[in-house]
């Protein structure tokens, strides 16, 4: 049962075979107990708007990966990629939507850059320079204020390439491994997106300890633990089910790194809102914020898969 309340009216409702308990007064219906610890109905609510938004979109993903040609998945990456630009440079360039249109557009050609030309070093490097230097320079344009001036400037030099080069890997894992590229794409959407669902489950059932509240206060050390097990069984899934290939230990060993890494890149990107005074980093997807709330931790996750792919070739190509 909960502790106390003030309320007269309070009705505990117990489930048949799970222990969950709250109160049906209008006032009181703040928590819900599952257990011994409080959830509360925002907290549920939102993650079933963020299971639900999973189901409408995963089989499209699904479909896009393991059906269609790598040129469609690229297709679907270089899409989230220019809403995640969008996003990021809204943050960044708040009010300038001149200088948010260069750095999207800037996204999206180091992107096609790295998936068409990684083979072609002249091609490569001649955008991967030209872009941070437009990014210096963009500013001396669009001055806007002084106080911010070093902010954007940073944003347009790096923006792109965090955004254009590293998500872009999930694209290229795609093209680039053969009949086992479906595969490493959803091990590497499995291992960002089962961290990040077992961290909001973990942290809100059992989280006490926060991880790093000066950046995010609602992160906790349980919520960071349950990252590395949800990444740990996707990486099972992944080994047991639809990619043998890899070693039972190879693919703890990517869970692990990657669950972690992912957490990190999650906090990164709370830093840049942090800094930025948003929240969410949009509103496109219900119960999960914007899309790059949602791209950070597998911004990162994607090009560790990618690495491990492209040192351990043997293995990763089956």
């Amino acid at each position: 049962m909960p502790g106390k309340t003030s309320c007269s009216n309070r009705s505990p409702v117990r489930v048949s075979g799970f222990c969950l308990t709250f109160w049906a007064c209008a006032p009181c219906r703040r928590t819900v107990r599952i257990g011994r610890s409080p959830i509360s109905v925002v907290q549920l609510k939102n993650l079933l708007s963020r299971l639900l938004t999973a189901g409408l979109i995963l089989p499209v993903l699904a479909v896009a990966a393991f059906l269609a040609p790598p040129w469609v998945w690229f297709l679907l990456v270089a899409f989230a990629e220019v809403i995640a630009a969008k996003e990021l440079f809204s943050m960044t360039h708040g009010g300038d939507r001149i200088a948010q249109a260069i750095g999207v557009a800037s996204t999206l050609i180091v992107s096609i850059t790295v998936y068409c030309f990684s083979r072609d070093p002249r091609v490569l490097l001649t955008v991967l320079l030209a872009v941070p230097v437009a990014g210096m320079l963009v500013p001396l344009w669009r001055l806007g204020e002084i106080a911010t001036a070093g902010l954007r400037q940073m944003a347009g030099v790096s923006g792109p390439l965090y955004i254009g080069v590293l998500l872009t890997t999930v694209a290229m894992l795609r093209r680039d491994l053969g009949d086992s590229g479906p595969g490493y794409v959803a091990l590497s959407l499995t291992l960002a997106w089962f961290a990040d669902t077992a961290a909001y489950i973990s942290g809100s059932y059992f989280g006490k300890a926060k991880l790093y509240p000066e950046i995010s206060p609602a992160k906790t050390r349980a919520g960071f633990l349950g990252a590395l097990a949800g990444a740990s069984l996707a990486a099972l899934l992944a080994h047991f089910w639809y990619l043998p290939a890899i070693p039972v230990h190879h693919g703890l060993g990517l869970a692990l790194v990657g669950g972690a890494m992912g957490q990190a890149g999650d906090l990164a990107e709370s830093l840049l809102k942090r800094s930025s005074g948003m929240k969410d980093s949009g509103r496109i997807l219900p119960g999960h914020g914007g899309l790059l709330d949602r791209l950070d931790a597998l911004m990162i996750v994607g090009p560790i898969v990618y690495l491990y792919a492209l040192w351990v070739p043997g293995i990763a190509a089956g």
